[in-house]
């Protein structure tokens, strides 16, 4: 099966993707389509896919060699070398090898391309299917903060995803991806209770060392 998936498509990152977002993908959807889980009767089809593309882009070492056999595969191959020339008019062969000639240059199509996204982080509307096989699907509604570009909840606002997943946003806030909204990352968790403020955790620390 994992010569036949599109794994980043299988785990709905781009190609682009850090290797958190990939890793935060694979837990998502392996909870969802968990055959002891899931309901639907294409869940057990589902995760083994979701586990094949995992062997194939799960790690960074596993992602570099797919990514280079899958550049490969798009690259045409060089054009053959042309047949040697017959040696030039009045001058027999002497039956010893002359000079040999320099290769012939390596031409390569002006439509090569090395199998990457040149969309940077943007999800191809296929990836967006209301079935689920893509992205978490529209935004529900009542938007409040800034509005995502990446990954499952891509154009969601935080506040959004705060009220529907809660869990995202403590990882995002603990993910490199999350450096640009750290601040409003803060505020929903100490509104959701997930963070204590300043002056709490300096009484806890200041109650270790009282006398009893």
């Amino acid at each position: 099966m994992a010569d036949r998936i599109e794994p980043y498509k299988t785990l709905q990152v781009d190609p682009e993707a850090e290797q958190e977002v990939i890793q935060a993908a694979y837990r998502r959807l392996a909870r969802k389509y968990h055959p002891d889980l899931a309901e639907t009767p294409e869940a057990a089809d589902r995760m083994a896919a979701i586990n094949a593309a995992w062997e194939l882009i799960g790690d960074e070492m596993a992602r570099r060699a797919y990514d280079r056999q899958r550049a490969g595969s798009t690259a045409p191959t060089s054009q053959p070398a042309p047949a040697p020339r017959p040696p030039a008019s009045g001058h027999a062969s002497t039956g010893r090898a002359g000079p040999s000639a320099p290769p012939p240059p390596d031409v390569v199509s002006p439509d090569w391309t090395s199998g990457r996204s040149t969309a940077g982080h943007v999800y191809d509307e296929s990836m967006r299917s209301a079935e689920g096989f893509g992205a978490a699907g529209p935004p529900p509604g009542r938007p409040s903060g800034t509005v995502l570009n990446f990954g499952r909840y891509a154009g969601w606002s935080l506040g959004e995803v705060a009220r529907h997943d809660l869990e995202y946003i403590e990882w995002l806030d603990r993910a490199p991806i999350g450096r640009n909204y750290r601040t409003e990352l803060d505020e929903i968790l100490r509104a959701a209770g997930r963070r204590k403020s300043a002056e709490g955790d300096a009484t806890e620390r200041r109650g270790l060392y009282r006398r009893r």
